[in-house]
This record gives C-alpha cells, structure tokens and sequence, in this order.
C-alpha cells in the first residue's frame, strides 16, 4: 500500500508517479498542471526511479513516456494537462558546442505520441538581468556584446504548454463555464495573451526547509499565480487537479485554495511531508476565509 497523507479536499502519495497513478481512475481529473524534471538540469533525490537522474534527454524521455499514456487515461475527455517548461542550454564542454536546445519542442512530440493534441502555447516573461547574475551566461553578458555580440542571446522565459485530450464520440463531456461575475472580460483579456508580463518570480511556496543534506540541485516550484491562473481558467469548482510531480505541494495549495480536490505523487520523502503541511495549512486558510465571508473591518456581518 503507498504511503500517503490527506485531508478533506486532497490526497498526497509518497510514491513513483508511474506507479502511483495507474491507481486513479479513468476519466477523473479534470486538470493536470505540473512542472516536470528538466530533463538531466536538477537532481532532487538518489532514487533510481527518480526522472531527474536521467543521464540525458533520451533517457528522460524513455521515462517520461511510460506516464504520459496514463495521464491521458485518467483525464475527463475534452479536458486539458498544462505543462511547465523552457529550452534547455548546451555548454561546450559537455556538448560540443554551445548553444540551446528545444526541450518543449520535445516535450509536444512526445504528449502528440501518446495521444495528446497540442492546444495553447504562454510564454512567461523573465528577467534577462537576474538570468545573467544568477548564471553568468557569457552570452547575456555586457561585456560579450562589446567584445563580440554573434554570441549575445535573450533571455530564456518559462512557458506553458497546454494539451488537450479530445473526446470520443459517446463520451460524456463536462465543460468548463464561467459566468460574467466570476470571470470578467477584462481578466480574459489579459490572461488570453501568448506572454504573461506580470508573474512575480517570488511568488512561490517557501521550499527552504524541504531541502536536505542529499539535494544535488535547489527545488525550483511554480509561481502561485501561474497556477492560480491555470486552475481558474480550466476547471470547474470541485474538479480534481493532478500534479504527478507534487514537489512542496504548490499545485496541490492553490487547488484548494481554488476550491478544487488535489491528487499528488511525489517521490522525495522530505518534499512529501513538507507537502503535507502546505496541503493542510491551505484547507485552514481556506476554511478560516471562509468563516470571515461577508464580515465587514468592523467585525458585524456584510
């Protein structure tokens, strides 16, 4: 039996998510939004089964490709997966020559393999100047546009790729609607845009204590708001929300925040318990914004 934790609106498995999701049901998840292993970039855990210890990106793909066939299964037809991602860098010194390499190009292949239809495209717009303090890429450097600017670049922003299971005839099809109150048109105006100006880089769950002495590379999690957006946009009050790759528990807080159900997998034993508790600390924050609905600064009812 899998380890796992769970409160009224979630349930978090310590487990493989290859293994674990063959147990959730057909045509039950009415979203997946995940950030997946960048391939070989961050390794989080010495797990064997771990796709972040993959040697290169065919290794990783060899992986990967065994949950994408079930993450289609268990989504409600007509539903969508939201992938995160970006473009991966080569160095010369490991690939020959330096350069960039399209990983969610990559990554479309192999959801369109398994049955996927690629839907919708976001580019998150990124800092270029933090990009280059953080890494010192020679080719956002200043110095190497005035020494020679053939090797200059932009920046590399996040994206998300969205992908869409299509229905079968005889399937029974749950729409996703909004009302004008809920969703104005001025909202869908703004989060309609191919690129997303205002995601705040820090606005994520804190992962400072989930890491241990074993961690090769830091967590990275999503930002709040890119979930938050997902989920508002794509699923209806009360649907589940799948994240394979649950890490500290960001998609799963902001889906029951949303007023959504979460299922999670996660390998790494610290993250899953440190998971835990931001799946808990949402369902109290969300039942105490609850109880104080309507009530006024002054403490009298709205």
């Amino acid at each position: 039996m899998l380890n796992q934790s769970h409160g009224e609106k979630w349930t978090l498995y310590n487990a493989d998510c290859v293994e674990g999701i063959e147990g959730v049901p057909s045509n039950s998840v009415g979203l997946s939004v995940f950030s997946p292993p960048f391939s070989s970039l961050y390794i989080y855990s010495a797990f064997l089964n771990d796709m972040g210890n993959c040697k290169d990106d065919e290794e990783f793909f060899q992986q990967f490709m065994y949950l994408l066939p079930e993450l289609y299964r268990v989504t409600i037809p007509g539903r969508l997966c939201v992938i995160h991602c970006k473009d991966l860098v080569d160095y010369k010194n490991t690939a020959g020559r330096a350069g960039l390499r399209d990983f969610p190009g990559d990554i479309i292949r192999a959801m369109e393999a398994a049955g996927w239809k690629y839907h919708s495209r976001v580019t998150i717009w990124t800092d270029p100047v933090l990009e280059m303090q953080k890494t010192k890429a020679h080719g956002l450097l200043y110095c190497q546009l005035r020494k020679d600017s053939s090797f200059s670049r932009q920046g590399l922003p996040d994206y998300l790729l969205v992908f869409r299971k299509w229905q079968e005839e005889g399937d029974d099809i749950q729409p996703v609607t909004h009302t004008h109150e809920e969703f104005p048109l001025d909202q869908w105006q703004l989060w309609a845009s191919p690129v997303w100006m205002d995601i705040q880089r820090t606005d994520v769950l804190n992962c400072q204590i989930a890491r241990d002495n074993e961690d090769e590379k830091h967590i990275c999690p999503l930002q709040l708001e890119v979930i938050r957006r997902c989920v508002r946009l794509w699923s209806n009050p009360g649907d589940v929300i799948l994240s394979p790759f649950a890490g500290i528990g960001s998609e799963g807080y902001v889906a029951v925040k949303e007023g959504r159900r979460f299922v999670g997998f996660e390998l790494k034993p610290g993250y899953f318990s440190f998971a835990g508790k931001n799946l808990q600390r949402a369902e109290l924050e969300s039942r105490q914004e609850s109880l104080f609905a309507g009530v006024d600064v002054k403490g009298e009812a709205g």
